[in-house]
């Protein structure tokens, strides 16, 4: 337990680190002394740009490694999280039926839309992967993978259909990106990040005897239907109020819980906090990266993570057992 919790001390450190540091590196490096110095144009591009962009990354980063713990607890399966269970697809497709039908032009309505997405998506997956005994994991992955199909399908049938502006929104949004101006976006995430923190560190006794299996979690009274439509529920909500502001980002709910599951604790007391920190710190400096590798050109932080992922998600098919 010291070990666990001298390792989730040194992931504060480096979410701290990343929350001072990353503001101030971009395609033009700012002066903090700048900024504060009286710097209309530093200070501008720090408090306005690109401290909003860092929490929004923490926030995010945070939201989703949380949602893939749940999943991958809830279902016993490393490879379980929103993206490839269609969740953030079902997402996606709500919010571009709403850029389609005008909705979108309120954040209110785009997270709505959203919401119901990653909801329905999210139910359809556990309704086709239930069965009497449990849950099947090729079952699960295949529904994901069948819903994931589907819903790009109808993305694509809206877009083929779109005007030109709407069109471009939407591809460009489907990239999934943190871009933001002021702290409207941080405002609305936040409250879902730290939500899904306390809705899984409440769970956190019937997470961990879910580790041993369904049959002997239940002798122990968990109740396995609550404990799935809570996290099913909770999680699509969250999927839903971040797909509504950044688009759909994939594969850190992969990456982040596998890796600290295996380097941390398999307790969720530990776990659940290390996911929150170290999520939002791996999505902060994937979008630095994004942001300065190609510099003055940015690379939408959805398309780096998702090659990260791909080749990660490869990596754990042919290692599990």
């Amino acid at each position: 337990m010291k070990k666990a919790s001298r390792k989730l001390l040194l992931i504060a450190v480096v979410w701290l680190a990343v929350l001072v540091v990353a503001p101030l590196l971009g395609s033009h490096a700012v002066s903090l002394a700048d900024a504060l110095g009286g710097d209309s144009t530093a200070a501008t591009i720090l408090w306005r740009i690109r401290l909003p962009r860092v929490l929004l990354a923490l926030a995010a980063g945070g939201l989703l490694a949380l949602s893939g713990l749940g999943f991958q607890t809830l279902f016993r399966n490393p490879l379980a999280e929103p993206y490839t269970l269609g969740v953030s697809s079902g997402a996606a497709l709500g919010a571009v039926i709403a850029i389609q039908t005008g909705l979108a032009d309120s954040l209110l309505g785009l997270a709505v839309a959203s919401f119901l997405g990653a909801l329905a998506a999210g139910a359809l997956v556990l309704g086709l992967a239930m069965r009497r005994q449990g849950i099947e994991t090729s079952t699960l992955l295949l529904a994901g993978i069948s819903i994931s199909l589907s819903a790009s399908a109808l993305i694509l049938f809206l877009q083929y259909f779109a005007d030109p502006t709407k069109t471009f929104r939407m591809v460009r949004w489907m990239m999934g990106g943190l871009a933001v101006v002021g702290y409207r976006e941080v405002a609305w995430l936040l409250p879902w990040a730290l939500g899904a923190a306390a809705l899984l560190f409440f769970l956190r006794r019937e997470l961990d005897l879910l580790l041993t299996g369904e049959e002997l979690a239940a002798s122990r009274g968990v109740d396995l239907s609550r404990l799935r439509w809570w996290i099913l529920g909770g999680t699509s909500l969250a999927i839903g109020s971040l797909v509504a502001v950044a688009g759909p980002i994939g594969f850190v709910g992969l990456i982040v819980p596998h890796i600290l599951r295996r380097t941390v604790s398999q307790g969720h007391l530990i776990l659940i906090p290390a996911c929150l920190l170290g999520g939002g710190a791996f999505l902060a400096l994937c979008d630095l990266a994004a942001r300065t590798l190609m510099a003055p050109v940015e690379i939408p932080v959805g398309v780096l993570t998702a090659l990260l992922g791909g080749p990660f998600f490869l990596w754990l098919l042919l290692t599990r057992r």
